[in-house]
């Protein structure tokens, strides 16, 4: 049986109390939640983020992204308001770490999320949400086959402009088939 939730550089775990005072290092990083968030941008406190980690939803999985070499927290991926029945999800990801940002890592990470969704919890489908600007998430996005689907056109302002915020899907039998080409 192979590993879902462990790639070349790194693996996926639960978000443990250790990591919030990382998570919320990050929450203070203004660019980054601007990449992430169409709310006003605002630092979440170490009790905001325990909370937001001990959340016990049925519907969600929070996943700590960790180098290999050293267990080092570096981002973090949310599957979110799963719809059983329907067997349909939300996806987002984040590479806090700069230093981390640009090598590849949220790619990989992507792919065992991917596997995770639909090969564990048998999701038929994945949606997310990026912002017209975010033109590197929007790259990694394509690359790894989900299809554009539409746009909120004008959706959010920010610094005195209007964005689009586009909305991505990926179909389980659309995954199978890119992995099988290989």
């Amino acid at each position: 049986m192979k590993q879902l939730l462990t790639g070349r550089n790194l693996y996926l775990t639960g978000l443990q109390e250790d990591d919030v005072p990382l998570l919320v290092k990050w929450s203070e990083n203004e660019k980054l939640q601007r990449l992430l968030d169409a709310l006003p941008y605002k630092p979440k406190s170490e009790d905001e983020v325990k909370k937001w980690i001990a959340g016990e939803e049925h519907n969600s999985y929070r996943l700590a992204i960790r180098l290999k070499e050293s267990g080092r927290l570096i981002g973090y991926a949310e599957l979110d308001g799963i719809l059983w029945a329907h067997r349909v999800g939300g996806l987002s990801i984040i590479i806090g770490e700069e230093v981390c940002q640009g090598k590849g890592y949220g790619r990989e990470a992507m792919e065992c999320v991917l596997a995770f969704a639909f090969e564990e919890l048998n999701l038929h489908r994945l949606q997310l949400t990026v912002f017209s600007y975010n033109i590197r998430a929007i790259r990694l996005y394509e690359s790894l086959g989900f299809t554009k689907e539409g746009s909120f056109r004008e959706f959010l302002q920010r610094d005195g402009e209007r964005h689009d915020m586009h909305l991505y899907g990926m179909l389980s039998a659309e995954w199978y088939k890119r992995r099988k080409e290989g």
